[in-house]
C-alpha cells in the first residue's frame, strides 16, 4: 500500500478551529458497514445506535499542559519543548525546536520554577531531557506549560477544559483522545440509564498517533510506544458482555488501539498494562471492537489507515467525500463519525 492512497482534498475552511458550542451538538455521521449506508445526524443521537449490553469504552487519560516555551541560559535563544513520554520523577522524552539548539549538557529556563537540561539526542532526533523543579510537578507544569494544541488550530482556547474530556482523569497525554470531547456528563447518564455498560481504560496519547507518515509505503512506517492500561474490572464487564451477545464499543482509535493491544486471537480482553506501537491498516483483523466513534482525520494519517481496517479505504474515502460536501468539520474540534 503507498501512503498516497489515502490522500484526500479537504477545503481549509472545514478545519475547525474551535468547538461547538456544546460538546454533543457537534454534527454526526453514521455509517453502516454492512449496508455502506450514510446518516447525517447530531452527536446527541449516538445513543439511538447504542443497545442495552453494549459496552462504550472510553479512554480516561488527560492531557497535560505539555508545551514548553523556554531560553538558553546564557544566550537567551528561544526553545520549545513538547513533553510526549515520562521517564521517571524527572526525564521526560520530547520534542524540541529548534533542534540545533538542543544540545546535550545545554539548559534551558522556562520559568522561575522549571528549567530544562537535555541529556541526549535520540536516534529519531527526539531528545531526552530532565525537568529541573521544586514542589509537586502537576502544579509546576501547570503553571509553566501550555495546553499542546494541534498546529493547524490557529486560534486561541478561551476554555482549556474544552481540549478535554468530561471523564479525563489520569495526567499524562500529550494530545487530547478527540473522539471523546463530544460526550457530556448528562448524555453519559442516558447512556448508562439504557443499559449501556461504560468500561474506562486508559492511553496516553503520544507521538505514535500523531507522527505523519514520511514512507512512501505504509509498511515502512514506525509507530512510536504509548502506554496503555485496562484494570481487571474493565476486562471483566468488557468480556462479560461479549460471552452475552453485547457489542464493544470504541470511543475513539486510542481507545481502539487500546483493546487491540490488549486481546487475545479470540477477542478476550485481559487486564494489564505495557507499552504499543500497533500499526493498524487495511487488511488487519479486529478482534476487540465492534463499532467505533471517532472524529475526522489527516490525510495520509495512521488514523486514516486505521478506519480505513475497519471498513475499506475505497468506502472510507466515499464517505469523506460525503463529509467535504455535506460541510463537516474536520479534526480536533470538528465532527465525529460512528462506524457500526
Amino acid at each position: 500500500m503507498k501512503t498516497s492512497d489515502f490522500y484526500y482534498e479537504l477545503p481549509p475552511e472545514l478545519i475547525a478551529q474551535s468547538p461547538a458550542e456544546k460538546r454533543d451538538c457537534s454534527r454526526l455521521l453514521v455509517y453502516n458497514r454492512k449496508d455502506k449506508t450514510i446518516e447525517d445526524r447530531i452527536f446527541r443521537d449516538v445513543i439511538e445506535y447504542l443497545e442495552p449490553g453494549d459496552v462504550l469504552v472510553r479512554n480516561v487519560t488527560k492531557v497535560i499542559p505539555a508545551r514548553l516555551y523556554a531560553t538558553r541560559r546564557g544566550t537567551g535563544g528561544a526553545m520549545e519543548f513538547l513533553l510526549l513520554r515520562r521517564i521517571n520523577e524527572t526525564d521526560w522524552e520530547c520534542l524540541v525546536k529548534p533542534g540545533r539548539r538542543a544540545l546535550p549538557d545545554r539548559t534551558f529556563i522556562v520559568n522561575d520554577e522549571l528549567t530544562v537540561t537535555v541529556l541526549e539526542v535520540c536516534d529519531d532526533g527526539n531528545r531526552i531531557v530532565r525537568l529541573n523543579y521544586e514542589g509537586i510537578f502537576e502544579e509546576v507544569l501547570d503553571r509553566a506549560g501550555e495546553m499542546p494544541l494541534p498546529p493547524y488550530i490557529t486560534e486561541k482556547l478561551e476554555d482549556k477544559s474544552r481540549y478535554q474530556t468530561v471523564y479525563a482523569r489520569d495526567n499524562g497525554s500529550a494530545a487530547a483522545p478527540t473522539a471523546g470531547l463530544h460526550f457530556t456528563p448528562e448524555l453519559l447518564e442516558r447512556i448508562r440509564d439504557k443499559g449501556v455498560f461504560i468500561a474506562d481504560i486508559l492511553l496516553h496519547v503520544g507521538l505514535g498517533t500523531f507522527r505523519p507518515v514520511s514512507a512512501e509505503n505504509v509498511e515502512e512506517h514506525h509507530m512510536h510506544s504509548e502506554y496503555w492500561q485496562v484494570s481487571e474490572e474493565a476486562a471483566a464487564m468488557i468480556n462479560a458482555a461479549r460471552a452475552n451477545g453485547g457489542r464493544i464499543i470504541s470511543v475513539g482509535t486510542t481507545g481502539c488501539r487500546t483493546l487491540e493491544s490488549s486481546s487475545d486471537k479470540n477477542g478476550v480482553v485481559h487486564a494489564g498494562s505495557g507499552w504499543t506501537d500497533i500499526f493498524i491498516t487495511p487488511g488487519y483483523r479486529f478482534k476487540a471492537v465492534d463499532a467505533l466513534i471517532t472524529n475526522f482525520h489527516l490525510p495520509e494519517s495512521t488514523l486514516l489507515m486505521l478506519i480505513s481496517a475497519f471498513s475499506t479505504r475505497e468506502e472510507v474515502m466515499r464517505v469523506y467525500k460525503h463529509a467535504v460536501e455535506e460541510r463537516y468539520r474536520f479534526f480536533s474540534f470538528g465532527d465525529a463519525m460512528l462506524m457500526i
